[in-house]
């Protein structure tokens, strides 16, 4: 037993590195081959990295922006929310530093600055969305949104959107407003792919109406962990045969297990599913 549980968790372990590996790797190549040829400033710590190299004439890479920037929080990261989250994101950040100057070039893919900012804003929105998977963050503003969450039980949208917003600001006094225009195209961009790529935070809601209630609650509560409400005394309104209604919520990345443990307990259940914009109560989220 001692085996397959080390087994399981050099696997998870395994699954966080190749998550920082790709997220460094996809942002240093939008930041040298679309980002910094058209003159694109990404969001959050990356993109003030991206500033400041700009206002110190490259006095100050991007790559020691990105690890100076971050390092405080990390620090707080590890005090404040888990020891294990704060050494992968340590990773992540630490190789993408690497990874950037590594991977510099004189190439330009293209010279158009609306193409720079939607193919950057792609691979960033992929990278991020891969690594919150991969159970780690990004360094800068998630770590910010998770201590805010976590503590004080807020989000910290306003506060996320003036520190791009000053990121914006920075780039049309630079580059001109154009410039900054694309940027926030990118932005937007970059924002769609992380949804795409990280359904964790998305939730659904099941309906399911089965004549096995009791097993499929059991089922559904020993192999995913989610709470499960049964109504009972409902009525068929075509067979006329008596059914229970269940309700439940998961996480879009839960949805696939969820669809395959009702399958396996009664093949002929039909359900339903719906967006969930809003939960209350205890709905379970792992620790980070």
């Amino acid at each position: 037993m001692l085996i397959k549980l080390g087994k399981k968790l050099n696997h998870h372990y395994y699954h966080q590195i190749m998550g920082a590996m790709l997220y460094a790797f996809a942002v240093s190549i939008a930041l040298n081959y679309f980002w910094i040829p058209g003159h694109i400033y990404s969001s959050g710590f990356n993109g003030l990295a991206q500033l400041i190299d700009t206002l110190t004439h490259g006095h100050f890479p991007v790559a020691w922006g990105i690890a100076a920037a971050n390092l405080p929080l990390l620090i707080v990261a590890w005090l404040t929310l888990s020891k294990r989250f704060a050494i992968f994101t340590a990773l992540a950040v630490g190789m993408s530093a690497l990874f950037v100057p590594l991977f510099q070039t004189n190439t330009v893919l293209t010279p158009d600055p609306l193409m720079c900012a939607i193919f950057g804003g792609a691979l960033n929105g992929m990278a991020v969305g891969t690594a919150l998977r991969c159970g780690l963050g990004t360094g800068g503003l998630d770590i910010i949104g998770m201590i805010a969450k976590q503590k004080f039980h807020t989000k910290v949208g306003s506060v996320n959107l003036a520190f791009n917003a000053a990121i914006m600001v920075g780039a049309g006094l630079t580059y001109g407003w154009q410039y900054a225009l694309y940027s926030i195209i990118g932005v937007v961009v970059s924002a769609h792919f992380i949804d795409v790529f990280y359904t964790h935070q998305q939730q659904i809601q099941e309906m399911i109406v089965t004549n096995k209630p009791e097993m499929m609650c059991e089922h559904i509560q020993n192999n995913m962990r989610r709470g499960v409400t049964i109504i009972d005394s409902a009525h068929g309104g075509y067979t006329g045969k008596d059914k229970s209604v269940l309700l439940t919520v998961v996480t879009q990345h839960e949805l696939n297990d969820l669809r395959e443990a009702i399958r396996e307990v009664d093949p002929a259940a039909f359900y339903s599913e719906s967006k969930v914009e809003h939960t209350g109560g205890h709905f379970y989220e792992p620790e980070p």
